[in-house]
């Protein structure tokens, strides 16, 4: 497979993943009546934010498998941190389970700090580019627990 189509498939499964999700808690968002705690952006930013993390998702792991350096410890914690990624918005959304979900996105928060220390091993600079990635988790693990003590 050629280096374009590697990364064409690398970055579409990531942005696939986020738009299905994306259509199923479409109907159950309530952020915008939510009481929110200090720096919550506005609803507009997310969409923005996560087909950038999602791009650099895709980016990361296609340098790891253009390289070769894709293996099944790769591939497992890749494709569990985005399963994971995906449940999140249908617990905290669609379920309305704050808490729980608050629980779920810490969980996420070490998957992905396993999958940058894996990624890294194998290659920086795919490694590096998924800090964006735990840097914005955190803090939606913040706006989350801060969403669920606010709105009890």
């Amino acid at each position: 497979m050629s280096n374009l189509k590697i990364y064409l498939k690398a970055i579409l499964i990531p942005l696939i993943v986020g738009g299905v999700v994306g259509l199923i808690i479409s109907g159950f968002m309530d952020y915008n009546t939510l009481q929110k705690p200090f720096l919550s952006p506005p609803s507009i930013i997310f969409p923005i934010v996560w087909t950038i993390l999602y791009t650099l998702m895709g980016i990361s792991y296609g340098i790891l498998e253009t390289r070769g350096l894709v293996d099944s410890k790769i591939n497992y914690i890749y494709y569990l941190q985005l399963i994971v990624n995906a449940l999140w918005p249908i617990a905290f959304f669609v379920l309305k389970w704050r808490l729980f979900a608050f629980f779920w996105i810490i969980l996420l928060d070490i998957l992905i700090i396993k999958m940058i220390m894996q990624f890294y091993s194998k290659d920086k600079l795919a490694g590096l580019l998924q800090i964006p990635y735990l840097i914005w988790t955190l803090f939606a693990s913040y706006l989350n627990l801060f969403v669920y003590l606010l709105n009890r």
